[in-house]
């Protein structure tokens, strides 16, 4: 049992399609062993991490919500990941000052000018597969990056916007998914600030951190648990070799979610100790 003064955080990083997936296997799997994430005081979701979070923080079951990802895909289609979009991601990130915030502008205007699909036809998309839709109780911090600027922006439910637009939002991989309207202002991914936005979790005293892609844009997951450490107890949780190997070279891939799912779960078994003697 936890103190009656301890708080408990749970930061759910970006990843794709496998990394929700991998996410939902890695809480089944705790769950499992013992171990409930879901009965955080704080719940962190960032792109990937922002559609899990929602549903967690709304008290889904990760059971249930795993056996959803072993599903057959049929009708999705696999959107485009690859080399190219890369490889103007890294120009975007060196062409011109090094300021964190200059850096997200370049990519926003590389989000705001790619052929995608029509905003409202993405936010429909997420509106139809997010099967909750109000902002629950329980705080939950959904991250975005405003397009023009490269502001980071932290959305919850005192914000007044939508749950599923802002999920959208947050899931706008630039290049891929066209940015999400909010007030007037228009918000990419919030991996590119950074995968996972652990620092969120600054003043919890025990906090676990799933990172799909622990690297990724901006300020990787581990310079930010280290920082957490200074006053908190904290687990990392990456993939392991065999996650990877799920996952593949296209992130946004479908076929690859149900081996993900699996994964995740046969991972969570390996750590279950480890994050039982942080959680509790």
């Amino acid at each position: 049992m936890t103190g009656p003064m301890t708080r408990r955080a749970l930061v759910l990083g970006g990843g794709g399609i496998t990394g929700i997936a991998w996410e939902w296997g890695i809480l089944a799997g705790l769950a499992a062993g013992g171990v409930d994430l879901g009965d955080a005081d704080l719940v962190v979701g960032t792109s990937a991490g922002s559609v899990v979070g929602a549903q967690v923080a709304s008290g889904l079951d990760p059971e249930e919500r795993y056996q959803v990802q072993l599903a057959p895909p049929d009708g999705e289609i696999a959107a485009a990941f690859g080399p190219g979009l890369l490889l103007r991601y890294g120009f975007a990130m060196v062409a011109g000052p090094r300021a964190p915030h200059k850096v997200r502008a370049r990519i926003g205007r590389l989000a705001a000018h790619a052929g995608t699909v029509p905003e409202a036809d993405r936010v429909d998309v997420i509106e139809s597969r997010l099967p909750v839709r109000e902002w629950p109780d329980r705080a939950l911090r959904i991250t975005a990056v405003d397009v023009e600027t490269g502001e980071f922006r932290v959305f919850d439910r005192t914000a007044g916007v939508p749950l599923a637009r802002v999920v959208a939002a947050s899931c706008a991989v630039p290049g891929v998914w066209p940015p999400v309207t909010i007030d007037g202002r228009r918000y990419m991914d919030g991996g590119v600030r950074s995968g996972t936005n652990a620092d969120l979790a600054a003043g919890y005293e025990r906090v676990v951190v799933l990172a799909p892609l622990p690297h990724g844009m901006g300020t990787g997951a581990a310079r930010l648990v280290e920082r957490l450490r200074a006053s908190s107890r904290v687990e990392l949780v990456t993939p392991d070799a065999a996650a990877r190997k799920a996952f593949g070279r296209n992130l946004l891939d479908p076929a690859r979610r149900a081996g993900a799912a699996r994964a995740g779960r046969t991972q969570a078994a390996s750590f279950v100790d480890r994050v039982r003697s942080v959680w509790t």
